[in-house]
Parts: C-alpha cells; structure tokens; sequence
C-alpha cells in the first residue's frame, strides 16, 4: 500500500503532508465514483486525514457517507448504510463538522441528494427511536447553520422531494431554528422574495407542509400575512391565505389527506403512497424511489 500505518503514523511535517496527500487521493476517488470496492480498500488500509493535535485517523463510515453525499456516489452511500447502519450516522470528527451532531440529513438536502436522503431514513428505522428522533431534528450549528433543522433546509432550499421524505419519516414541523422561525416561516421568506422566481415548487412545498403541521401552529409569519393581506392573497391564492391567517379551517381535501397520511409509518413512507385512494393527479408528489 502506498501509505502504511508506520509510515503515516510518524511526527511533524512530513507526516501531515503525506496524510493530506492520502486524504486528498480519497477524497478524488469517491468524486470519480470509482468502485465501492476499490474505495473501501482505500478507507480502510491506506487512507488517513489529520485530526487536531497531530493524532492520525483512518476514515470512519460516517465521513465517508458525508463523501458520498457530496459527490452523489450512490452504490458507496448504499453499502455504507447497508453494511454500518449505526456508525455511517455517526458523528464525525471535528475536522468534518464543529458540532458534535451528525450533519447527513442536512448534507443531503443541501445537495439534493433524493435517493440518498431516503436511504439514509430507510438506515434510521433500525436506530433507537430516541436516537431516530435526534437524527430527524437534528438543529444545525447556530453560528453557522442558525440553527435549522433539515425540514428548515428544505424549505429554505425548496426541496418538494426532501421535504416530503422527511416529513413522511417523522421530522417535527414545529421546532424553531435560531432566529424564532419554523419551517413554514422559513418557507413563507422564500415565497416572499422578489422576483418571485421558482414559484411552482415553493407552494408544492407548501402545499405537502399543509398535511402535516397542526391547526394550531404558531409561527411568526401570521401577522405579516394579515397586515399584507392583498400581496400575500396574490402569491398564495385566496385558499391557502384564509387557511394560514387563520380565517378559515383547513379545506375537506386537506383534512382527507392528513387522516390518509397518518396511516402510513415511516417504514412503508413514501411507498404506501401509491396506496392511497385517490387519482394519481391529487397525490402529493411522485417519488418512485428503489427501497
């Protein structure tokens, strides 16, 4: 192998730059999306980064899921979820995230990475629920992420895909991130920009958040929308504006789907979709994803 443990495992300079060469070798490797065997011989003989305080690491699965996120490698992220379903959704070290929190959620819905995100759920299901449950909700740095959840990033981001998969596998869409905002707010900002570009995607977005957040949801946005009544009843139409202002209850259509989705668990979500009693053209979205 081109870098032992001996030799990688010495001091000072010369140590640091061979790990970085070895690092950086990695790190192409899965941007080339070389084999899922050619890369695990890579990760776990020959491939080492350098940790704070000059300490030597090998690459654990859960730095080398974050990899696979990036560079949307989906038969590594497959086997890594597959063969280590605990510790790809481990926490990284902290050359990889400055919170001690596992980032995959966020990362894939920075990235977009649909099918990985639903791998990365179908992995949660075997993980204690107290665990399930912090990975779900998992609230981003505050210094640098302010303190979003993933659903917040899907929102901001307007990820329809994402948002669904992981509002159908759990995630709260009541949290607050930094700044007082829940998803909807979140969501609402983004609706809000001018010009208002991407339309179409942003009130799918909203329509799927429709069938989970409860009635009663307090988020900041309800008064903005009450004291611009008509510039809000243009972007969102008048249906959706009666509903989020609080003037009118939800529409019998979306009371029907609330109940309809709520008898589909997270492990049979999004595929019981198809299940659902309703003409194609009213389900939510269309995720024909492999599990």
């Amino acid at each position: 192998m081109p870098w032992s443990v001996r030799l990688v495992g010495g001091c000072g300079a010369q140590s640091q730059k061979q790990c970085k060469k070895s690092s950086f070798a990695f790190y192409q490797a899965v941007r080339d999306l070389l084999p899922v065997w050619f890369l695990e011989d890579m990760r776990t003989m020959e491939v080492f980064h350098w940790e704070d305080g000059g300490k030597v690491s090998v690459y654990s699965p859960s730095e080398a899921l974050l990899y696979a996120l990036v560079h949307d490698h989906q038969p590594y992220a497959r086997h890594l979820l597959t063969k280590f379903p605990q510790s790809a959704l481990a926490v990284p070290s902290q050359s990889f995230s400055c919170c001690q929190s596992a980032p995959h959620l966020a990362m894939a819905v920075r990235y977009n990475r649909v099918r990985v995100l639903f791998r990365i759920l179908k992995a949660m299901q075997a993980l204690p629920p107290s665990d399930r449950a912090a990975h779900l909700d998992r609230q981003g740095c505050s210094r640098v992420e302010g303190g979003k959840t993933a659903l917040h990033m899907a929102c901001e981001l307007v990820r329809p895909e994402c948002l669904l998969l992981l509002l159908g596998h759990g995630a709260s869409p009541c949290l607050h991130d930094s700044a007082g905002n829940t998803p909807l707010d979140t969501l609402l900002q983004q609706i809000s920009l001018m010009p208002t570009a991407n339309m179409r995607a942003k009130l799918l977005c909203l329509d799927c958040l429709f069938f989970f957040v409860p009635q009663d949801l307090k988020f900041a946005m309800k008064q903005q929308l009450l004291d611009n009544r008509q510039q809000w009843q243009d972007l969102l139409g008048e249906n959706r504006f009666q509903w989020l202002a609080g003037l009118v209850p939800p529409s019998l259509f979306v009371g029907a789907m609330r109940v309809l989705i709520r008898t589909i668990s997270p492990e049979h979500f999004p595929e019981a979709l198809d299940n659902l009693p309703l003409p194609h053209f009213l389900k939510p979205l269309d995720l024909k994803l492999e599990s």
